[in-house]
């Protein structure tokens, strides 16, 4: 039997009613229930409205801010420092996103870092916003409140698996590239615990160093964690990459490790380059192109399997969901289910 399909604007309109409903703004509301729904329109099902009940419950609880703006903690022509007081992380991001092309139309960059934010789901759901204006876009977070990824060679964890992302314009297709640098996630490591599988690798170890497809492994004692990107054997590289997302993130906003935990959160390095200012548009992206050419060219490894360039999967996923509906983790509106009830939101209807 196939599973059930919804219309993007439905499930949109879902979600903003929702979190209208928990008591934010129609602006913030609008900007989260966007990048949710974009996240599973490009198959990102873990970061997508998976995520809502739980932005749900911190709305309920007073842990994500529902009203105001960030404070500004300092302002150059190019760079901008914010504290997000635990507002809305989409919303912030989605404002940072504008006030950096601003700063980039004037410097040729425009860079700002985010302490404190709150949770900013999907980083490839913000790319073609910026890559449709002939824009690229940093995106990188980490959440200094929790660790779950421990260092190359070590079994205490340090870090979260901070994800790495751009958006690369071309003359067709933008490259979005959205990358953890560790080894898994943890959105789908509690999933998969939850139901009761596995991994499809050895990508943790656990609380001994063993190597792991196990996610229990992470809520044993003495704890399991997750591995950096490369694995057993060549861990040193996700490592190196998380502390230069751990230096973008907390070190640039000055919040970070160093400081008291305090719940769910993120803090953001956001940085769009306009090519313009540089050797200009139609020579980057000549150079995009090209490069892109090539790599699709590439003989494949496995015959009918042609290579594709990093976000074309997503992009084209989320074009076909637009036009046909979208299919949902099955888990996902169930999760919704009570919150829809006690909010007294009415749940989608799936199309016929």
């Amino acid at each position: 039997m196939p599973q059930a399909t919804y219309s993007a604007e439905a499930l949109t309109t879902f979600a903003n009613q929702l979190l209208q409903a928990a008591g934010l703004s129609a602006d913030k509301a609008g900007a989260v229930a966007s990048i949710l729904v974009e996240g599973d329109l490009m198959g990102h099902d873990t970061h997508g409205l998976a995520l809502l009940g739980a932005y749900l419950a911190e709305l309920e609880s007073g842990s994500m801010t529902r009203d105001g703006d960030p404070e500004v903690i300092a302002d150059a022509p190019a760079a901008v420092t914010w504290d997000g007081r635990r507002l809305p992380g989409p919303w912030l991001v989605l404002r940072a996103m504008e006030l950096a092309t601003e700063r980039a139309a004037r410097c040729g960059t425009g860079t700002v870092v985010i302490r404190q934010s709150h949770h900013i789901a999907c980083l490839a759901a913000y790319h073609q916003r910026a890559t449709d204006q002939g824009l690229m876009l940093m995106l990188t977070c980490s959440d200094p409140n929790t660790a779950s990824v421990a260092p190359a060679g070590g079994l205490d964890p340090v870090f979260t698996p901070n994800p790495i992302s751009a958006g690369i314009p071309t003359g067709g297709t933008p490259v979005v590239v959205d990358i953890s640098t560790a080894a898994t996630t943890n959105g789908l490591t509690n999933r998969l615990r939850q139901e009761g599988r596995k991994l499809p690798a050895q990508w943790l170890i656990d609380g001994n160093g063993r190597p792991s497809d196990d996610p229990a492994v992470l809520f044993a004692e003495p704890r399991g964690t997750i591995l950096p990107l490369g694995g057993i054997a060549s861990g040193h590289k996700g490592y190196g990459l998380s502390l230069w997302v751990e230096a973008l993130t907390g070190g640039l906003a000055g919040h970070g490790r160093a400081d008291p935990r305090r719940g769910w959160g993120a803090t953001v390095f956001l940085q769009v380059i306009d090519p313009r200012a540089f050797a200009g548009l139609d020579a980057f992206t000549r150079q995009t192109d090209e490069v892109t050419r090539q790599c699709r060219a590439s003989r494949p490894v496995q015959p009918g399997a042609p290579v594709r360039t990093p976000g074309e999967r997503g992009l084209a996923l989320a074009r076909q969901q637009r036009d046909a509906g979208v299919t949902l983790y099955p888990a996902i509106l169930a999760t919704l289910a009570p919150w829809s009830a006690k909010l007294g939101v009415a749940m989608p209807a799936h199309l016929a």
